[in-house]
């Protein structure tokens, strides 16, 4: 499988900080990714990076074939890497449906000339948002709930929400942060389950999380950051063999 995604010698200091130090990982084409390590091994800051909210020192990151560095987090998702957020930041004072609804990039709406001058474009391409945004609240099993206030979900439906605002941009790699927090066991199957539908439909992953559980049963590799930079990648059996990992990771009883 060839690489969509490529770290090379990334660092990135806050301060004196570094909270990244020349690091370089690959996302697979069509696999899921994890990205495991203990507390402040670079994570989050990584997906920051990847994902074009935070510019790094030094270093590139290419995707599918492309120089996206240091370029604006909209512009990168645009491009169909796109990716969720540890802290779920819904509009509560919308239902759910309408959060879906404000995610689709180029609304014709949007725009004076839109709004004023073609407003039959508007309204079919609302109704196509609208169409799209249903299916994808079906597959989730939040269709019942797409008139409820976002603000009344559970903490494992907004998980999903975010997942299904991240569906309806059509992404080609989705970098998840910790979509196992607060969730529900019955509910963290159900995610499982739609990250492997979503992967069999073409959707790559790359995924923070401190769940080995979830780690282990959907990770068709992972890498393990510690102190900023890759220590080991593998398989989920090879790299939690490991002794580096077992010593800078699960020592620890992160």
């Amino acid at each position: 499988m060839t690489a969509l995604l490529e770290v090379r010698d990334v660092s990135k200091h806050f301060g004196g900080l570094a909270a990244l130090d020349h690091c370089s990982l690959s996302l697979k084409r069509g696999q899921v990714t994890g990205l495991i390590g203990p507390n402040g091994a670079g994570k989050t800051t990584l997906l920051n990076v990847i994902s074009g909210l935070v510019k790094p020192d030094n270093g590139t990151v290419h995707f599918d074939a492309r120089d996206v560095t240091g370029q604006p987090m909209h512009r990168v998702a645009t491009l169909g890497l796109v990716r969720t957020f540890q802290i779920v930041r819904e509009l509560g004072g919308l239902t759910v449906l309408e959060n879906l609804l404000l995610a689709p990039f180029h609304q014709r709406g949007e725009v004076i000339s839109g709004a004023l001058f073609a407003r039959a474009t508007v309204r079919e391409q609302e109704a196509r948002h609208a169409a799209k945004a249903r299916d994808v609240l079906k597959r989730i099993g939040l269709w019942k709930l797409a008139d409820h206030s976002a603000s009344a979900l559970s903490g494992g439906q907004k998980k999903l929400l975010e997942l299904a605002r991240v569906l309806l941009l059509e992404p080609t790699l989705v970098l998840l942060d910790e979509p196992a927090a607060g969730v529900a066991p019955p509910l963290l199957k159900d995610i499982i389950e739609l990250i492997r539908e979503l992967k069999a439909d073409g959707i790559s992953f790359g995924i923070v999380e401190h769940d080995m559980h979830l780690i282990g049963a959907i990770c068709d590799h992972v890498h393990v950051l510690a102190e900023g930079t890759n220590l080991i990648s593998g398989s989920f059996a090879e790299v939690t063999a490991d002794a580096r990992v077992i010593d800078a990771y699960l020592g620890l009883g992160v």
